[in-house]
């Protein structure tokens, strides 16, 4: 019963009881409460990653672009991969894997 005593008293300090207050409006309820910069911080933390990740594509479109533009062999490779391009006596033989939409228990 004596520790409520003191308990009930340290509280009715104006001063405790002003930032206990304060404490709980600014953890819980207000509108950058503790819960939103979290979740704040988590997205930061994604866009970072997602940065880093197309600044590394941009990276590689660069060096991709730069090798097209410099070397023929790269140039002429590309365009046989990418656009089937061929010389004029090659033959081409495009092989490509099946599509398997059907599900094996399917039966049309």
């Amino acid at each position: 019963m004596n520790q409520v005593k003191n308990i009930i008293t340290f509280f009715r300090n104006k001063y405790i009881l002003t930032l206990t207050v304060f404490a709980v409006v600014m953890l819980f309820i207000d509108h950058n409460d503790i819960f939103n910069q979290l979740e704040r911080k988590k997205q930061l933390n994604d866009l970072l990653a997602s940065k880093k990740f197309y600044q590394q594509q941009i990276d590689q479109t660069k060096r991709n672009l730069s090798d097209l533009q410099n070397n023929a062999a790269a140039l002429e490779k590309y365009a046989r991969e990418k656009y089937l391009l061929k010389k004029d006596n090659e033959d081409l033989f495009v092989v490509s894997e099946p599509d398997n939409q059907k599900k094996s228990g399917d039966k049309q």
